[in-house]
């Protein structure tokens, strides 16, 4: 089963929202950095593994970021809270609208959300 969780990391100022496995995998990875909440990452562990077989790992990261390499339990300073949210806020969080897409691209300055219209 499913579960969503969020964690803040403030040495880095970034938010962690995730979407994780019965066994503590992430399957979805979403990080804000800053006051702003500019998008880092957005990627489906999924899509990168499709990328993968694709030969197609270092755009597909370049683009949307990776999910986590080990399970949530074994982060250091995990301090994960459950999101009780409706499947629409969900939606919303890991599947927006086309025309709202971002992706996350690489740039000389570090990442940077682009919408993707």
């Amino acid at each position: 089963m499913m579960q969503w969780f969020r964690a803040y990391w403030d040495d880095e100022d970034i938010w962690f929202y995730l979407e994780v496995d019965a066994e503590g995998w992430v399957a979805r990875q979403v990080e804000l950095r800053g006051s702003d909440s500019m998008p880092i990452a957005a990627a489906s562990l999924a899509e990168w593994q499709e990328a993968q077989s694709a030969e197609r790992l270092g755009q597909y990261e370049a683009t949307y970021g990776m999910t986590a390499e080990s399970p949530v339990q074994e982060w250091d300073g995990y301090d994960p809270q459950q999101l009780r949210a409706r499947l629409a806020d969900h939606y919303a969080i890991f599947n927006p609208p086309p025309d709202q897409r971002r992706s996350v691209r690489r740039s000389s300055a570090g990442l940077r959300g682009t919408n993707s219209s």
